[in-house]
């Protein structure tokens, strides 16, 4: 077969989106299709395996048919996701995750907190696992999730056939494989890579020792690195559902935001994805940081070993929300109808338009903190998930007037950027103290294509910030796990050399630009002090 191609599909919180490349590493075409997701009170989110896959299948054929190209060019596909839980009964159909007994709903969306109190049952406890999550295990992994199904949704639990993150259940609807990746059950369930063996005490300990006593059966046995070949490639039922032959190569998968640091950490090929630490700001956003050596940092997760990057260690950061929270202070300000009148007066979304506003008002882009004035933003609107580990932690927001127009949404939008880049300055630091020192960061996510953005961010986060030629680097992610489970490419670092390039670099601003962020950080490091204090003092009373 000539000029292979290879196939990313990457689930995120609202969509599934595929994207084919070519062996360069260049993106000949790309589909979104939205995904459902059920919200209710009490931080719960659901979604069902079954709509997640038909959008996938739809994703998939609509880039072949834009790409033009046929279904025997395509070489191999990767597929990474959100790290959601995906519950399947014996026969290997959806089973319920929701009060309502709906078998649809089942899925615990990845920003459920629906598991907080199982969560600091098992952090009290101190099991030596915890070491390897950063000290704390949050509630958006999955054994506080499996906890809170056996404690409230017993006969789920019980009939389960397989717990899956998303990303294996993806690789598992493609090809019939129940091997798991390295990447989920190693970040999200405690599974220790560097001795490949799970810790059989810790279940039994946190109240979970079925799972041990039955040999992990329905949480993975066999663990394969990211990008391995699975069992003989894609399945004739998924392959007529893709659109694809059966056969086709298929990778173990990643988690999204690793697809999105794979996709980016190595293209800078002078530094190398040590020096380069990748930030996927999406909804949420993560921080990956590689190393030669294991680094144990407080409130960042891991070390990992051989969670992204063969042969290294991983630490993993990251803001529960980011973009969201973005979306959020938007959504709920008093001038937000008038922006969405202008926006559709624009043919923009209403980030995109307040971002053109931005650019207006200052064509430098590092002078656009002064539209912030004194607002200081600390986005934990769902927890501080690095680097305090506080899934408790709630936002805070300063500087306010009663203006309630077009200029004071301007200034909640820059705070609110402003807010997320101060906190992956608060990461960056944090890593810094333990070993820890990458010398830039390189972005990927849909919430961070514009410049002005990047730049922001390198002001707020004061390390220079690079972007990459790729237009969807955490799809380039996924597709390279196909290329290296068809042959085509020998090891994950061979592809990111060859896939993957720096577009631009963006340096933090200095002089009086410098200054103000640094009095602004200030305030912030104040503000989210004075959140926890309150917090634990209240909590004492």
């Amino acid at each position: 077969m000539s000029d292979p191609v290879f196939i990313g599909v990457d689930v995120g919180t609202g969509s599934a989106r595929a994207g084919m490349f070519d062996a360069d590493g260049v993106l000949l075409a790309s589909h979104k299709h939205d995904i459902r997701i059920w919200r209710e009170t009490g931080d719960i989110a659901e979604q069902s395996s079954d709509d997640i896959w038909s959008a996938v299948c739809v994703s998939v054929r609509a880039v072949l048919e834009e790409a033009d190209i046929a279904p025997d060019r395509v070489a191999g596909i990767g597929f990474d996701a959100a790290c959601s839980l995906v519950v399947l009964d014996a026969d290997m159909k959806p089973l319920s995750v929701s009060r309502s007994g709906d078998d649809a709903r089942n899925v615990i969306v990845w920003m459920d907190h629906r598991a907080v109190e199982q969560a600091d049952r098992i952090n009290v406890l101190g099991h030596r696992v915890l070491d390897y999550v950063g000290g704390r295990i949050s509630p958006e992994m999955q054994t506080p999730k499996l906890l809170w199904l056996k404690e409230n949704m017993p006969e789920t639990y019980h009939r389960a056939g397989q717990f899956f993150d998303l990303p294996d259940f993806l690789t598992w609807a493609a090809t019939g494989s129940l091997a798991r990746s390295a990447c989920t059950v190693t970040c999200k369930w405690t599974y220790l890579a560097h001795e490949g063996a799970w810790d059989s005490s810790y279940f039994r300990e946190i109240g979970l020792g079925e799972l041990p006593a039955e040999n992990y059966a329905r949480i993975g046995r066999a663990i394969l690195s990211p990008g391995a070949p699975l069992g003989n490639g894609l399945a004739q039922e998924a392959a007529d559902a893709l659109g694809l032959l059966a056969g086709t190569a298929v990778g173990a998968g990643l988690i999204d935001a690793h697809a999105g640091g794979v996709g980016t950490v190595g293209a800078d090929h002078a530094a190398g994805p040590e020096r380069t630490m990748a930030y996927v700001f999406g909804t949420s956003a993560c921080t990956m940081s590689s190393s030669s050596e294991a680094h144990f940092v407080p409130g960042v997760w891991g070390p990992y070993f051989s969670a992204m990057v063969p042969g290294l260690w991983l630490s993993e950061g990251g803001q529960s929300a980011a973009g969201e929270a973005i979306a959020h202070l938007i959504a709920t300000h008093p001038a937000r109808a008038e922006a969405e009148a202008l926006a559709e007066a624009a043919g923009e979304t209403v980030q995109g338009y307040l971002l053109a506003e931005v650019e207006r008002r200052h064509p430098e882009a590092s002078g656009a903190v002064t539209l912030a004035g004194s607002r200081i933003v600390v986005p934990d609107f769902l927890g501080n998930r690095a680097p305090y580990a506080d899934p408790h932690a709630t936002a805070v927001i300063s500087g306010l007037t009663l203006e309630n127009g077009l200029d004071d949404l301007i200034a909640s939008y820059v705070a609110a950027v402003l807010g997320v880049g101060y906190g992956l300055r608060k990461i960056l630091d944090t890593q810094s103290a333990h070993g820890v020192t990458p010398g830039a960061v390189v972005l990927s996510g849909g919430a961070a294509e514009s410049d002005t953005v990047k730049q922001l961010l390198a002001d707020a986060c004061g390390r220079p910030v690079l972007s990459t030629t790729s237009p969807a680097p955490v799809l380039l992610g996924a597709a390279m796990l196909g290329a290296i489970a068809s042959g085509h490419q020998p090891t994950l670092q061979d592809c990111m050399r060859t896939m993957s390039h720096v577009g631009a670099r963006f340096e933090p601003a200095d002089g009086r630009i410098a200054a103000i962020h640094a009095e602004r950080l200030k305030a912030y490091d104040a503000f989210q002090d004075a959140e926890r204090a309150l917090r634990a003092g209240l909590s004492s009373i």
